[in-house]
């Protein structure tokens, strides 16, 4: 706002209102002139993407909640009842469904370019943090809503997974008792997971919020990871990014659609469509899609693996070590902006680095695919590999490559770079 005049609003009744609570003043200055590096590429959209679909997420939930019925011995029947008897209720529930999906596909896409282009550095640390703690929230509300169906699978879900917090010595039962709401998955947890899944995305919507604020505080990275050094370097937020985002939008929505309309049970589990019984086990329990990578580090913890053994063997259970691994496998990416010692951001100007970020996507995605692979060989050694090297490149050569890599020459300012790239075509 500094730098344009302050908007002069025609309209009458806007401009009364602004006067007394200057909420249309906040948004021309915030998404109207605010200044963005003029140099965005498209992964630069996902943010706003992921907005998107946190609010779709957030309307279609409510609405479904208003059909559901949180009981054991209704809930099914009342998911299916939502799909077959209520008014466009089959479409509102695979929005839904497919929804969770493609929230954490814009948000992973989010984060890894973040990490590739370098967003978690100074002064954007608490920034980078507030992502991962939506990230951790969303996975809490994914959870617990996969469990809503009460389907085999979100049976069997739920049951795993909540009894992971009895590996913690002492208080671990404890827990899992709370957790339950008495001393099996029942009618309480399922009432409580249902308050919880309802609840959660306001929270998650709150801390975007936060996230956002930061944002508008700290400004945008960019693709070369040098601060913005004059007017010359930034063009408005509207109508640039308005028309970037619009773009990215109306594709994105077509994918979306694809999925709702065409293969709306694509990224689910077949066995959700049968009934919780208790006295039948699946063959193989496996949660959705999003949580294979870290399930794959939760299981790679088994007696006589030399890692564990190592580290954790004289102290800790396998099942514990997995359990904290897991979880430390997210609070890492919370503190990447200390592991990281190089001074430059972008991997576009860090030869050795970018390989580093491209082989940990690699890795990653490895660990999505035998995650959701029986707990047998050869995918047991595979996991146990890309496990140990998912931790390595963030606590070892994430810091060593920042002491030893000499970077590219940075341009001196955003315009520089862009008018290279410009003569180079």
């Amino acid at each position: 706002m500094s730098n344009h005049a302050a908007p002069d609003f025609k309209n009458p009744v806007i401009r009364w209102v602004d006067s007394r609570l200057p909420v249309f003043s906040y948004v021309y200055a915030e998404y109207g002139v605010f200044p963005m590096p003029k140099n965005l590429n498209y992964f630069w959209n996902f943010g706003a993407l992921a907005a998107v679909v946190l609010v779709t997420m957030i309307l279609t939930g409510i609405m479904l909640a208003m059909q559901y019925t949180p009981h054991v011995d209704m809930a099914f029947n009342s998911v299916e009842r939502i799909m077959r008897d209520v008014n466009y209720g089959w479409l509102l529930r695979y929005i839904h469904m497919n929804g969770a999906s493609m929230f954490f596909i814009t948000v992973y896409i989010h984060v890894y370019r973040g990490m590739y282009y370098g967003s978690y550095k100074a002064p954007r640390e608490l920034l980078w943090i507030l992502g991962v703690v939506i990230l951790v929230l969303m996975m809490a509300t994914a959870f617990m809503g996969y469990v809503l169906p009460w389907g085999q699978m979100s049976f069997w879900g739920a049951t795993v997974i909540t009894n992971l917090f009895s590996a913690f010595p002492g208080i671990g039962d404890a827990i899992v008792t709370w957790l339950w709401g008495g001393f099996s998955v029942d009618n309480p947890t399922l009432n409580r997971f249902f308050a919880l899944h309802y609840l959660l995305p306001f929270v998650i919507f709150a801390v975007v919020a936060l996230h956002v604020v930061a944002l508008h505080v700290v400004k945008s990275n960019n693709p070369t990871g040098v601060e913005p050094r004059g007017p010359q370097d930034t063009v408005p937020f509207h109508p640039y990014f308005t028309a970037k985002d619009s773009v990215g939008l109306g594709v994105f929505l077509i994918v979306f659609a694809f999925f709702v309309f065409f293969a709306p049970n694509y990224m689910g589990h077949p066995d959700n469509y049968i009934p919780a019984d208790p006295l039948v086990t699946p063959p193989h329990i496996v949660p959705e899609w999003y949580f294979l990578p870290f399930y794959a580090i939760l299981r790679s913890f088994v007696d006589g693996w030399w890692p564990y053994e190592v580290v954790f063997g004289w102290w800790a259970s396998a099942k514990l070590a997995g359990v904290l691994a897991m979880f430390g496998s997210l609070l890492v990416l919370a503190v990447l902006p200390w592991l990281d010692t190089s001074k430059v951001r972008s991997c576009r100007y860090r030869p050795m680095y970018k390989w580093a970020v491209i082989l940990f996507l690699i890795d990653f995605v490895i660990l999505g695919w035998v995650g959701g692979k029986p707990a047998e060989e050869p995918y047991v050694t595979i996991a146990q590999g890309a496990t140990m090297y998912y931790f390595f490149h963030f606590l070892i050569l994430t810091p060593l490559i920042g002491w030893i890599e000499r970077p590219k020459p940075l341009p001196a300012s955003i315009s520089e770079s862009v008018l290279q790239k410009s003569a180079a075509k």
